[in-house]
């Protein structure tokens, strides 16, 4: 089969496979295994750090049903998956889609290790079309733009959107500060293409949150809570739920930037600036004509004052609250000309949500702060 050829057919699988039945109109939260406990079945003599299923799937279904969450599952259209064990063919696609929803399945991962080009154009829209066949609502996250780059015009992402929920744009996140902001620069560097892709039901997915292992400090576990938040990325961590300690668990929880990533315009942020002394911004539009500010610091060896305004910021005149995310201070009296200052930690944040004041400020103030409460409904809770 010639490249027109598959191209074509491509088209016309796309016309019918359409997700737009509801679901992540918000991006998704909750937990994988991936990241933290990779492969890990040996439960004999390793057996804090093994994922065993004594009951199968379908049993681990109804236990994650039975306390109001929903139930993620990894599958690969190669041969074998990335760790080699066994994969799937286009020709099981439909018996695994229907495999799938017999268990309970509530969302799937599809992978693309082993599988050839021609394949993944053909397999992941295959997969949106038998998903949907099943009659069971089941997010889909595709790995395909990783694998043709990321970018267009090698990938349509407006094609995507159609297929997928979300989708993996780079490369597998690692525990680790430099591999935070290697994801963090990519997806900068390309926000042009990436950000006007985003929208409720369609997600850009940088990984996984990496809060509460090994390989990140208090400030760098801030920052990317943060910068997850204003990208409007799914929330899904991967780590020892069992073993939190309190600083994990405060980020994790903080209930303002939850309810910035779970904001129902669904827009995703932007970076705004760079300057010359290491500080990033980046900024997301909310509703009720609030926002969200994230001052990112670069240096690793020394605090550092960032003086700045709303005006340098493109905001429009007026008079504006902050209420800083981290630690639950209020700054007051801010108009479009204000300078301000704001002290970052070294690879740390200073996460601002930002709001007018006005004669309606204080209606705005209160909806916003019923949304910290409540920050996701039901279909944003998984496990995957």
């Amino acid at each position: 089969m010639g490249p027109l050829a598959v191209t074509r057919l491509l088209v016309l699988v796309s016309l019918t496979v359409a997700l737009d039945n509801g679901l992540l109109r918000t991006p998704p939260m909750g937990w994988m295994a991936w990241e933290r406990f990779r492969c890990d079945v040996d439960c004999k003599d390793d057996p804090e750090n093994c994922i065993r299923f004594p009951g199968g799937i379908a049993k681990l279904a109804r236990y994650v049903h039975n306390r109001g969450l929903k139930l993620g599952i990894y599958a690969d259209m190669g041969s074998h998956t990335c760790m080699g064990y066994p994969g799937t063919t286009l020709d099981k696609i439909e018996l695994d889609a229907q495999t799938f929803a017999s268990w309970g399945v509530d969302y799937l991962k599809f992978d693309g290790c082993y599988s050839n080009p021609v394949e993944q154009m053909l397999g992941y829209p295959l997969m949106s079309k038998a998903l949907n066949a099943t009659g069971r609502p089941m997010v889909y996250s595709c790995s395909w733009p990783v694998y043709i780059g990321g970018l267009p015009p090698s990938v349509n992402y407006s094609l995507l959107g159609e297929i997928c929920h979300l989708w993996r744009n780079y490369d597998d996140i690692q525990d680790s500060w430099d591999s935070v902001q290697g994801i963090v620069n990519w997806f900068s560097n390309n926000q042009d293409d990436l950000q006007p892709a985003a929208g409720p039901g369609r997600w850009n997915d940088p990984d996984m949150l990496i809060i509460g292992n090994f390989g990140l400090s208090v400030d760098q576990a801030r920052s990317q809570m943060a910068l997850w938040a204003v990208m409007a990325a799914p929330l899904i961590m991967s780590n020892d739920l069992r073993n939190l300690d309190n600083s994990a668990r405060a980020i994790l929880q903080n209930k303002v930037a939850i309810a910035i990533n779970q904001d129902p315009l669904g827009i995703q942020g932007r970076r705004l600036l760079q300057e010359k002394s290491r500080v990033e911004v980046y900024w997301r539009p909310l509703s009720h004509s609030a926002s969200s500010l994230v001052f990112l610091s670069r240096r690793t060896d020394m605090p550092l004052l960032y003086h700045c305004s709303l005006d340098k910021l493109n905001y429009e005149a007026g008079n504006y609250e902050a209420y800083d995310v981290f630690t639950g201070s209020t700054v007051t009296g801010l108009n479009v000309t204000t300078e301000f200052t704001v002290s970052i930690n070294p690879s740390g944040v200073v996460m601002w949500y930002v709001y007018p004041r006005s004669s309606q400020a204080d209606a705005v103030h209160r909806r916003a702060s019923e949304s910290r409460v409540h920050p996701a409904g039901p279909d944003h809770r998984s496990v995957l």
